[in-house]
This record gives structure tokens, sequence and C-alpha cells, in this order.
């Protein structure tokens, strides 16, 4: 029923939304400011263009517009300078990222020609189109796409840091990125870890279950229709215990402290405390 789109919905959609969707919709218009051009002239036709290629249910995959404004508020917040995402699909958000880094003065690669963004995918395919998409929303100089798995990416970054961290890739890694991250100090001081869909709908039934899931946990019996494309892209069980795992880990550990939203399908907030 709805596409990635929050903030140009059709009228006869809004008079059908339930009052969650309604509110969504609300909050992600009333975040659309022209001035500081929140919403990139781009991303509307890179929306497009990913549901007209990919189909809805796998589209889905992209921040929707009110989630990349979410984070290019984090990002001037922040006064970031360098941004790591794990997880490039087809650009979207490393394209709200560097709308957000002109914003702070960021002009584009350092002086050793580091690009203030890199961006991880295990897909050239993927990839590709990010970098089609980079150049036609002009951020090219922006970010670099490293094509690998994500693991042997990171271990090629791990004497850097980066400002912000946007983990949305391999769920059943999650608990190994953070790890790497945290374990070779990856992250700056002061720094902000974004863990995306941190709540998916299989995921939130194991509330209350202790972590490590074990084989013979009983989650809630739950059934959810808000979200049906997740099954299409894979969603299961073992993704559901991965994530309820990593959340618990993140939750009790003291290096960090978390706060996750429940918005979408969950976003955790994550900063180091040492």
């Amino acid at each position: 029923m709805f596409t990635a789109s929050e903030t140009t919905v059709p009228r006869e959609i809004l008079e059908k939304a339930t009052a969650e969707e309604l509110r969504l919709f609300y909050a992600a218009k009333a975040s659309l400011n022209t001035n500081l051009n929140s919403l990139p002239p781009a991303i509307p036709q890179v929306y497009a263009d990913t549901v007209a290629a990919q189909g809805e249910n796998i589209a889905v995959m992209a921040v929707s517009e009110y989630q990349g404004m979410l984070q290019n508020f984090f990002v001037g917040l922040l006064g970031a300078k360098r941004i790591l995402e794990i997880g490039t699909f087809t650009g979207s958000s490393a394209i709200f990222f560097a709308n957000a880094l002109q914003r702070n003065g960021v002009t584009g690669p350092d002086a050793n020609g580091n690009k203030p963004i890199v961006s991880l995918d295990i897909s050239e395919k993927y990839a590709a189109i990010a970098r089609k998409n980079f150049a036609a929303a002009n951020v090219q100089d922006y970010v670099e796409v490293m094509v690998d798995n994500a693991h042997n990416s990171l271990a090629k970054l791990v004497d850097q840091q980066f400002d912000i961290i946007f983990i949305d890739a391999d769920k059943p890694s999650y608990q190994k990125y953070y790890d790497t991250i945290v374990d070779n100090q990856m992250l700056s001081k002061g720094g902000l870890i974004i863990a995306d869909n941190t709540a998916f709908d299989c995921v939130t039934p194991y509330i209350g279950t202790p972590a490590p899931v074990t084989e013979d946990a009983v989650p809630l019996k739950a059934s959810f229709t808000r979200f049906p494309g997740q099954m299409g892209l894979g969603f299961s069980e073992e993704i559901a215990k991965a994530l309820h795992n990593f959340n618990e880990y993140v939750r009790k550990d003291p290096r960090s402290e978390v706060v996750m939203l429940p918005l979408f399908t969950g976003i955790s907030l994550i900063r180091l405390l040492q």
C-alpha cells in the first residue's frame, strides 16, 4: 500500500491510513525543511527507479524519506565529517548523508584523497546502481563504495575513525560488526552508531526471552500484516533470533548506551561510554 515516500502521499491513501501511519506521514511532512534542502532533489527519482527495477518488496530495503531526514539531523547535530555505512543498496541513505555533510561544510575528499563517506556492500550489482545514483545526485566525490563481504572491508578500515556508523546489512552479522567497531575504536569520541531494522516484526515476539536465544525458546504468538514484504526479503527465525541477541548484547554492554526508536522496523541509537 505504501512506498518509501512519506511526503507526497495521495489524499485517498491518507484517508485510509491508520492513526499510527497518519502520524508518521504527518511527522515526515513536518520535518521537510525547504530552507535546508532536507530532501535531496535526486531522492524521489532514486526511489522510483528502485521500485521499478527491484519491485516494492525489495525496494523497502531503502531508507525512507523520513528516516533519511532523521539521519541528516544527527549528522548536523554531531557536526559529523566522516561516515561509514554497512549496506549500500541503491544509495539512498548515502545520498542523504552526503547532503547533510555538505551542510556541515564538507566539500569532498580530504587532503589524502579519502572520501568522507565509505559505504560497504557485498553486491557489485547494487554498488553499480548506487554509483550511478551518486553521480545523478552530484555526490560522487563524497562516497566511496567498497564491494566485498563487510567483515573483510571492515578489517581494512580498522585504523580509521568515523563520526557516524550506520549498520544496515546482513542481520546475523550485526553483533560481529558492532564488536569490530568498538574493539578497534572505529567510532570517534561523541560519535553515534545507528543500527537499522532492530525491531522487525519477526523480532519483537521474542520480548523477554533470555539471550542468546535457545533452540527451544517459544516467542509470543503474534501476527502482523503491516509489512508483508518482509517475508519476501527472506526474514526468518534465524534473523529474528540474531537481532534479538544483538539487542540484548548491546543493552547489557557496559561500553555503550542504547535507545531504540520504535520507528519503521526499529532504529537503535548507540553511543559509547568510554
